[in-house]
């Protein structure tokens, strides 16, 4: 039996809840073998990021081609990219080995930190959202990829998403967490159609990690074979009963993580 591999690159979160840690907590409750390329080291907690380190281009590629050069990856999953350099970097890598990608365009984390140079913007948007099979964003992050006020109505999101989906990737995520009501809608927009998900609005403070848990979820789902409508739903069921059970913890005084392991304690 083949063993289903996903990679996830992006930054290390130091309080685990988020980032690196987020991604292989993920793919191990969802049944996927995890491998890392750490893009840079960050000094953070639930309460905020207090500092970031960049890790230097040339090494980033050197991880993303030790890992393809040795393990059957099935799915890639792309979280924080803070320079310019890592983003030319994953893409040239990314282009000779031609898996599926996730891309989740991390821009702020979820105290307020910035965490996408401005610079880094331009490279995300014609390197690596060109690469991806989809990518994720939030409705600010959305927002901000196209210059745009952020989307207030149904009709505003799908237009951004089809605006996102021109840019070159074969299918959007417009997560609806940042939005209101008593539903949490994320709107996956294909060149064909658009699904609305809808999971119920979860009030807790507890999401710590949530945006890159799901990407990764989705992306271990691609490595198991998975074709991307149905990713992309068992990533959104399994994301909203991780944010459902966090209350079971008590981490932190900010923004706790949420439970990935909730099928099993």
């Amino acid at each position: 039996m083949t063993t289903p591999v996903a990679l996830t690159i992006a930054g290390s979160d130091s309080s685990g809840g988020a980032g690196i840690q987020a991604d292989l907590k993920t793919f191990a409750a969802l049944g996927v073998y995890g491998a890392s390329v750490i893009t840079a080291l960050t000094a953070q907690n639930t309460r905020g990021v207090t500092g970031i380190h960049a890790v230097p281009a040339g090494f980033v590629t050197e991880q993303i081609d030790a890992v393809f050069s040795d393990l059957e990856v099935g799915a890639v999953k792309i979280g924080m990219v803070a320079q310019v350099a890592s983003i030319e970097a994953i893409a040239a890598a990314l282009s000779r080995w031609a898996p599926h990608v996730v891309l989740d365009p991390v821009m702020v984390a979820t105290s307020g930190d910035r965490l996408l140079a401005a610079e880094a913007v331009d490279a995300l948007r014609t390197r690596l959202i060109p690469l991806a099979a989809v990518i994720t964003p939030n409705l600010p992050e959305a927002a901000a990829l196209l210059d745009e006020p952020v989307a207030a109505s149904e009709a505003e999101i799908e237009s951004q998403g089809r605006r996102l989906l021109a840019l070159g990737c074969r299918a959007v995520l417009v997560k609806g967490g940042h939005g209101e009501g008593a539903e949490s809608i994320d709107y996956l927009v294909g060149a064909e159609r658009t699904i609305a998900l809808a999971a119920p609005r979860i009030a807790t403070r507890n999401t710590h990690g949530t945006g890159c848990s799901l990407s990764s979820a989705i992306a271990a789902g691609l490595a198991k074979g998975e074709d991307l409508e149905n990713a992309v739903r068992n990533a959104k069921a399994w994301i909203s009963a991780a944010i459902g059970a966090a209350d079971r913890f008590s981490v932190g005084h900010g923004h706790g993580p949420i439970h990935h392991f909730h099928k099993f304690y």
